[in-house]
């Protein structure tokens, strides 16, 4: 799973990034600017966000995402401690408060409880759709008692697409989160993928639930209905 931290000290950020390295792919941001710009990509399944940030503060972030429809869980980490920021926070959308200084394991605790809440599993390693069963743990799927072949990116796309299930995800968003801003390679990478995974799925019948959108992207569907 993919955890952004806006956080400006960057010892904190490296601290966080540390302490959550065996549950999260981190990517990191220091200034506001730059971490909304990073969370409206909207490819992350949790935000850590700083409030007292170079160039707009973390409410100012968290109303330009949500203002967008970006519904990521956020949990704010802050100095103040006061009720006031709090109510502040949780009216602008965010899902949890953590304030500074805090311990380690009320971090992992937190944000397990928001991916749980989101997603489904967490401590499990296993996501599931119908039949269909990830194991993150160990990148292996199974559907039923059978083993489905899915190396690597397939892996991944699968699991992106389980965990937005009835969401259209663009080509665009697809690319960011599994090859990366930085990649070499292009974004029709994606259609390449996207077609191997509905072949390594046919066999199963389960290539018709992953439904196609022409010139925008995919979404996985419970109704199966195809490309559009």
């Amino acid at each position: 799973m993919k955890l952004l931290i806006i956080e400006d000290d960057k010892h904190l950020s490296e601290t966080i990034r540390e302490t959550v390295e065996d549950l999260f792919e981190t990517q990191q941001a220091y200034d506001g600017e730059e971490g909304l710009f990073l969370a409206e990509q909207n490819i992350f399944d949790v935000i850590i966000l700083d409030i007292m940030l170079p160039y707009m503060n973390g409410y100012e972030v968290l109303q330009n995402l949500r203002k967008k429809n970006i519904t990521t869980p956020v949990m704010m980490l802050t100095a103040k401690d006061g009720i006031d920021d709090k109510i502040q926070g949780f009216k602008v959308g965010a899902d949890d408060y953590l304030g500074k200084p805090f311990h380690r394991e009320e971090l992992l605790l937190r944000l397990e409880v928001m991916v749980r809440r989101n997603v489904g599993t967490f401590k499990e390693n296993v996501i599931t759709f119908k039949d269909l069963k990830l194991n993150v743990k160990n990148n292996t799927a199974t559907i039923g008692d059978e083993l489905v072949n899915l190396n690597g990116k397939l892996f991944e796309l699968l699991e992106y697409l389980i965990n937005n299930k009835n969401t259209i995800l663009t080509k665009e968003q697809i690319f960011d989160r599994i090859w990366g801003f930085e990649s070499d390679t292009s974004a029709t990478v994606v259609e390449v993928y996207a077609s191997k995974l509905r072949k390594n799925l046919k066999k199963f019948n389960y290539d018709h639930y992953i439904k196609t959108f022409r010139g925008l992207g995919y979404m996985l569907t419970e109704n199966g209905e195809g490309n559009v």
